[in-house]
C-alpha cells in the first residue's frame, strides 16, 4: 500500500508541469502581457521566447523585421 502511494505520488509530480504554468490566453502573435512582472513575452510563433516592454513595442519590432518571403530574395 506504501510502495502504490509512493508511485502515485511520483507519477503526479511528473505531470504536473502544465499545472505549474502561468495562466492566460495568447493574441494572434502567440503572446500576451505579463501582468505580474510588467511587459509581453511571446510563447509561439516567430516570436517565441522573446520579451518586449509592450505590445506596441513588439508590433514596432515586427514591422521592422524582415519577412520569410523577403529572406529568400536576398
Amino acid at each position: 500500500m506504501v510502495r502504490n502511494r509512493w508511485l502515485l505520488l511520483a507519477i503526479a509530480l511528473l505531470f504536473s508541469g502544465p499545472v505549474f504554468a502561468h495562466g492566460g490566453g495568447l493574441d494572434s502573435y502567440g503572446c500576451h502581457h505579463n501582468r505580474k512582472a510588467g511587459g509581453y513575452h511571446c510563447h509561439r510563433g516567430e516570436l517565441a521566447e522573446k520579451s518586449f516592454a509592450s505590445k506596441d513595442a513588439m508590433l514596432k519590432q515586427l514591422k521592422d523585421w524582415p519577412t520569410e518571403k523577403s529572406k529568400i530574395k536576398m
